[in-house]
């Protein structure tokens, strides 16, 4: 990060960076649950999604039997391997994006970030406006994000484009037949929280404050369950903003949350008030 002597006293942004590589397998745990909400996919059954017309039983057959076991999968360098042999042998198969989501799925889980961003890249390459997947990564990207990897300007531009595009596509995407109106809303408004998230923590990777900051109020205000790394990054955004009232206010609720966080988030609590106890008694002491 960048030099400032505004920044310089607060010492913080090193330690917010520790917290959230800290975090990151923690939370990235929840990724493949969140995207198995299926908003981004109104497709149907896999029935549905084959090819419609076929005169070929058998091999339409066959073809779902390959994706259900490669969806029934557990155990993930199996599942690698049946998604790769589904695509080698039906490329064209409409269910392809799902076996590319679901590998992107896989590698996430093991933390291999290429990978899971090179199928992601391919799942949005047949769908654009998935929006499971556009989220989901770039929500990733900036939580794992390592200033020394060669394409790491690349991945935060990415992660912004993707961002944007989620929420661009979330103001317009039809309720899906499977869904109640308060499931629909509730799943757009989790993948809203996190597309905002993404932002925040892209903009703050680049030390752009104020922007982060708007973000993430967006993905933690009303948020019945918001991320203790986005309250702790929007605590160190408004310090460095010099907003310490507010900074305090933050820390104070990633404080109450249970995790690696919460000691960090407490003593940042405690500083951004004493800051701003500070800057009040200058204030006051002018003539």
């Amino acid at each position: 990060m960048s030099s400032s002597l505004a920044r310089k006293p607060l010492g913080i942004a090193c330690l917010v960076a520790t917290a959230i590589f800290a975090l990151a397998p923690i939370s990235l745990a929840q990724i493949t649950d969140q995207n198995q909400m299926g908003l981004g996919h109104t497709s149907g059954t896999v029935q549905d999604q084959l090819y419609v017309g076929t005169a070929d039983l058998q091999a339409e057959k066959e073809q779902a039997g390959a994706y259900q076991a490669f969806l029934k999968e557990p155990t993930p360098a199996k599942k690698i391997q049946l998604g790769s042999d589904f695509l080698r042998k039906y490329p064209k198969s409409a269910l392809a994006e799902r076996v590319d989501v679901g590998l992107m799925d896989v590698y996430i889980a093991e933390q291999d970030w290429k990978n899971s961003y090179r199928f992601a890249d391919y799942a949005l390459a047949l769908q654009p406006d998935d929006v499971d997947v556009l989220a989901t990564v770039g929500w990733t990207i900036p939580h794992v994000y390592n200033p020394n990897d060669p394409d790491a300007d690349q991945e935060l531009n990415k992660a912004e484009r993707y961002a944007k595009h989620a929420i661009e596509v979330l103001a317009k995407i039809p309720k899906p037949r499977n869904m109640t109106d308060a499931q629909f809303a509730a799943t757009k408004a989790t993948r809203s929280y996190q597309a905002h998230s993404a932002l925040g923590l892209v903009y703050f990777r680049r030390d752009d404050y104020d922007n982060s900051a708007k973000e993430l109020e967006q993905s933690t205000k009303d948020n019945p369950n918001p991320d203790p790394t986005d309250l702790f990054v929007l605590g160190a955004d408004l310090q460095n903003l010099h907003r310490y009232s507010e900074a305090a206010e933050a820390f104070r609720g990633c404080s109450q949350i249970e995790g690696a966080l919460q000691a960090q988030c407490k003593q940042g609590a405690d500083s951004a008030k004493a800051q701003a106890d500070r800057s009040k008694r200058a204030e006051q002491s002018k003539p």
